[in-house]
């Protein structure tokens, strides 16, 4: 039986009662519940300049400013999201409960690295950097899903 047709209520929970306690009481909840939507409608303005940039040729400066506005954003959230990993799972990543989300991220991160890095020392041409960004950009929208399905399964049934 797959994962996907094992019930939920006989999958492991997500958190136990203490993980759940600490998660509720910490304001890094908080903070990473504010950065995630924002990460998000950074990184939706900024697809929609790179991609108008690789259609028409305009906008080289304003999508690179968003590219690296995005990747600010998700830095700042990778960082808190390890504080707040710490404070309810003990470790700052690949907790049991969220590695594989973390090791998706590790991949966005490093994307989104090497983008900074080419733009810094002329590495890649404008059209290379735009088509990394993209890269970087694929790998996000896997791993938003993947924490927005987790979210969703565990609020559906208090499970991971």
């Amino acid at each position: 039986m797959s994962q996907a047709q094992i019930p939920l209520s006989s999958m492991r929970p997500l958190y136990t009662a203490d993980e759940r306690a600490r998660r509720d009481a910490t304001r890094w909840t908080l903070v990473q519940g504010v950065l995630a939507p924002v990460q998000f409608v950074i990184f939706a303005v900024s697809l929609g300049l790179v991609l108008r940039y690789l259609a028409t040729g305009d906008g080289y400066a304003i999508a690179t400013a968003s590219i690296v506005a995005k990747t600010m954003a998700l830095y700042a959230i990778m960082v808190t999201g390890a504080i707040w990993e710490k404070i309810v799972f003990g470790q700052y990543l690949l907790a049991p409960a969220f590695f594989w989300e973390d090791m998706v991220s590790f991949a966005v991160i490093a994307v989104h690295t090497l983008y900074l890095g080419a733009l810094f020392t002329g590495a890649f041409d404008p059209f290379a950097l735009m088509v990394t960004a993209l890269v970087a950009y694929a790998l996000y929208v896997v791993n938003a899903a993947q924490f927005v399905l987790k979210l969703r399964r565990a609020r559906l049934g208090g499970v991971a």
